[in-house]
């Protein structure tokens, strides 16, 4: 029997003088581990695989574009674009598709110059191409968009950022749905927050349009997420409020390469594979949540949308969980700060087992990538303006 201690890869030889043989593998064989572990959304792994690919065999077009899809995958995306240059200038300029993928990347760099001609080059070079249709309906969507906003800097500003948001904040259902009709102004603003803003301006809209319940909000959130251009988290989250306002409505999505026709029950998150250790933090912050009198059924759900969305925002480097405790802790730290709750760090640390540091760690983490306190604060203003004058 072979020692269960003995190194893989090692092969031992019967010459006393020659102790070891490093096993050796073709490039094939990283390409294949790579394109596996890739398909799992073991990322990083899969990064590694087509590295040593790149290695054994640098003269080979394909080890770079594999690559290169890699990086864009995992958004970046001004490596991938590089990649993709160095191959169709220096390598194999046959490869057409490069441009393709480039003018993806660079669409979602708002770069729209270099996305037009890199989709015209690569029209140009492969006008009957398996991609030619697709490359068409981009330029055609980049035309549209820059009908409806003109060029230049297309963010807002922080003042102009936060003046929306409290413009959002001040809108009550009905108003908003007689505005969004009648107010060409303010539909212009909102669309303009919508595709210019930051990411917190962005999903408030999102989530706006979805609560307002009209056709035209409706209309808006399928015009967005057909835009190719658009982070696929914020995508998600669109996606996800056109299924409350249609549950079997079709929507036009741009999605691996292609534009697509999805059901918002279909569509496939962007989160990578569910782990056990992640549900494993979902079980013990409800369990504890179980003890407690502060909790309807609706803090349940609203702890777990604060898990997953940070799971997605996180991706691909996803959390890693050693201790359930210390994560589960943080969430429900964060759950009581959304909602203030009053609770405390000693107290949860206490109840979980846990030191009032990692859950400080925890929150913090969690905090930093979904802004729970801004998103909380705001509420608060919300509910506080709408029960302006109630007596308590």
């Amino acid at each position: 029997m072979g020692r269960a201690d003995r190194p893989k890869g090692i092969i031992k030889t019967s010459e006393r003088n020659l102790k070891v043989i490093p096993l050796y593998q073709e490039a094939p064989y990283y390409t294949r581990m790579g394109t596996y572990y890739n398909s799992k959304n073991k990322l990083s792994k899969a990064l590694l695989f087509l590295q040593k690919a790149i290695e054994i065999e640098p003269d080979n077009p394909l080890n770079h574009y594999n690559l290169a899809c890699l990086l864009s995958k995992t958004n970046r995306l001004e490596e991938a674009n590089h990649i993709f240059k160095h191959i169709v200038r220096n390598m194999d300029p046959d490869m057409s598709e490069c441009y393709f993928f480039m003018a993806v990347n660079y669409g979602l760099m708002e770069d729209l110059t270099e996305a037009r001609r890199c989709l015209l080059k690569y029209l140009h070079l492969s006008p009957e191409g398996d991609m030619a249709e697709e490359a068409e309906d981009l330029l055609i969507a980049m035309e549209d968009d820059e009908e409806e906003y003109e060029s230049g800097d297309r963010s807002l500003d922080t003042v102009e950022n936060e003046a929306l948001l409290g413009l959002i904040g001040d809108i009550s259902g009905i108003n908003f749905r007689e505005r969004l009709l009648e107010d060409e102004n303010f539909r212009m603003a909102l669309l303009r927050g919508l595709y210019q803003g930051n990411d917190i301006v962005k999903e408030a809209i999102i989530r706006l349009l979805g609560e307002s319940g009209c056709t035209g909000g409706r209309q808006v959130l399928a015009d967005f997420v057909a835009n190719p251009w658009i982070k696929e988290r914020l995508r998600q989250v669109a996606m996800l409020e056109l299924k409350k306002l249609e549950p079997q409505g079709s929507y036009r999505v741009f999605s691996e390469g292609a534009f697509q026709q999805v059901t918002p029950q279909n569509y496939p998150l962007p989160a990578p594979v569910w782990q056990s250790e992640w549900q494993q933090v979902l079980e013990c912050t409800f369990a504890n949540m179980r003890r407690s009198a502060y909790y309807s059924d609706e803090f349940y759900e609203d702890a777990e949308a604060i898990w997953i969305d940070f799971i997605n925002h996180s991706y691909p480097e996803v959390p890693r969980v050693d201790k359930p405790q210390t994560w589960a802790a943080g969430l429900e730290y964060c759950l009581g700060r959304f909602h203030f709750l009053g609770l405390t760090q000693k107290e949860l640390a206490e109840s979980y087992g846990v030191s009032t540091a990692s859950i400080r760690r925890k929150y913090s983490e969690i905090n930093r990538l979904l802004q729970i306190d801004q998103k909380a604060y705001r509420n608060m203003l919300t509910f506080l303006t709408e029960h302006e004058g109630e007596q308590f």
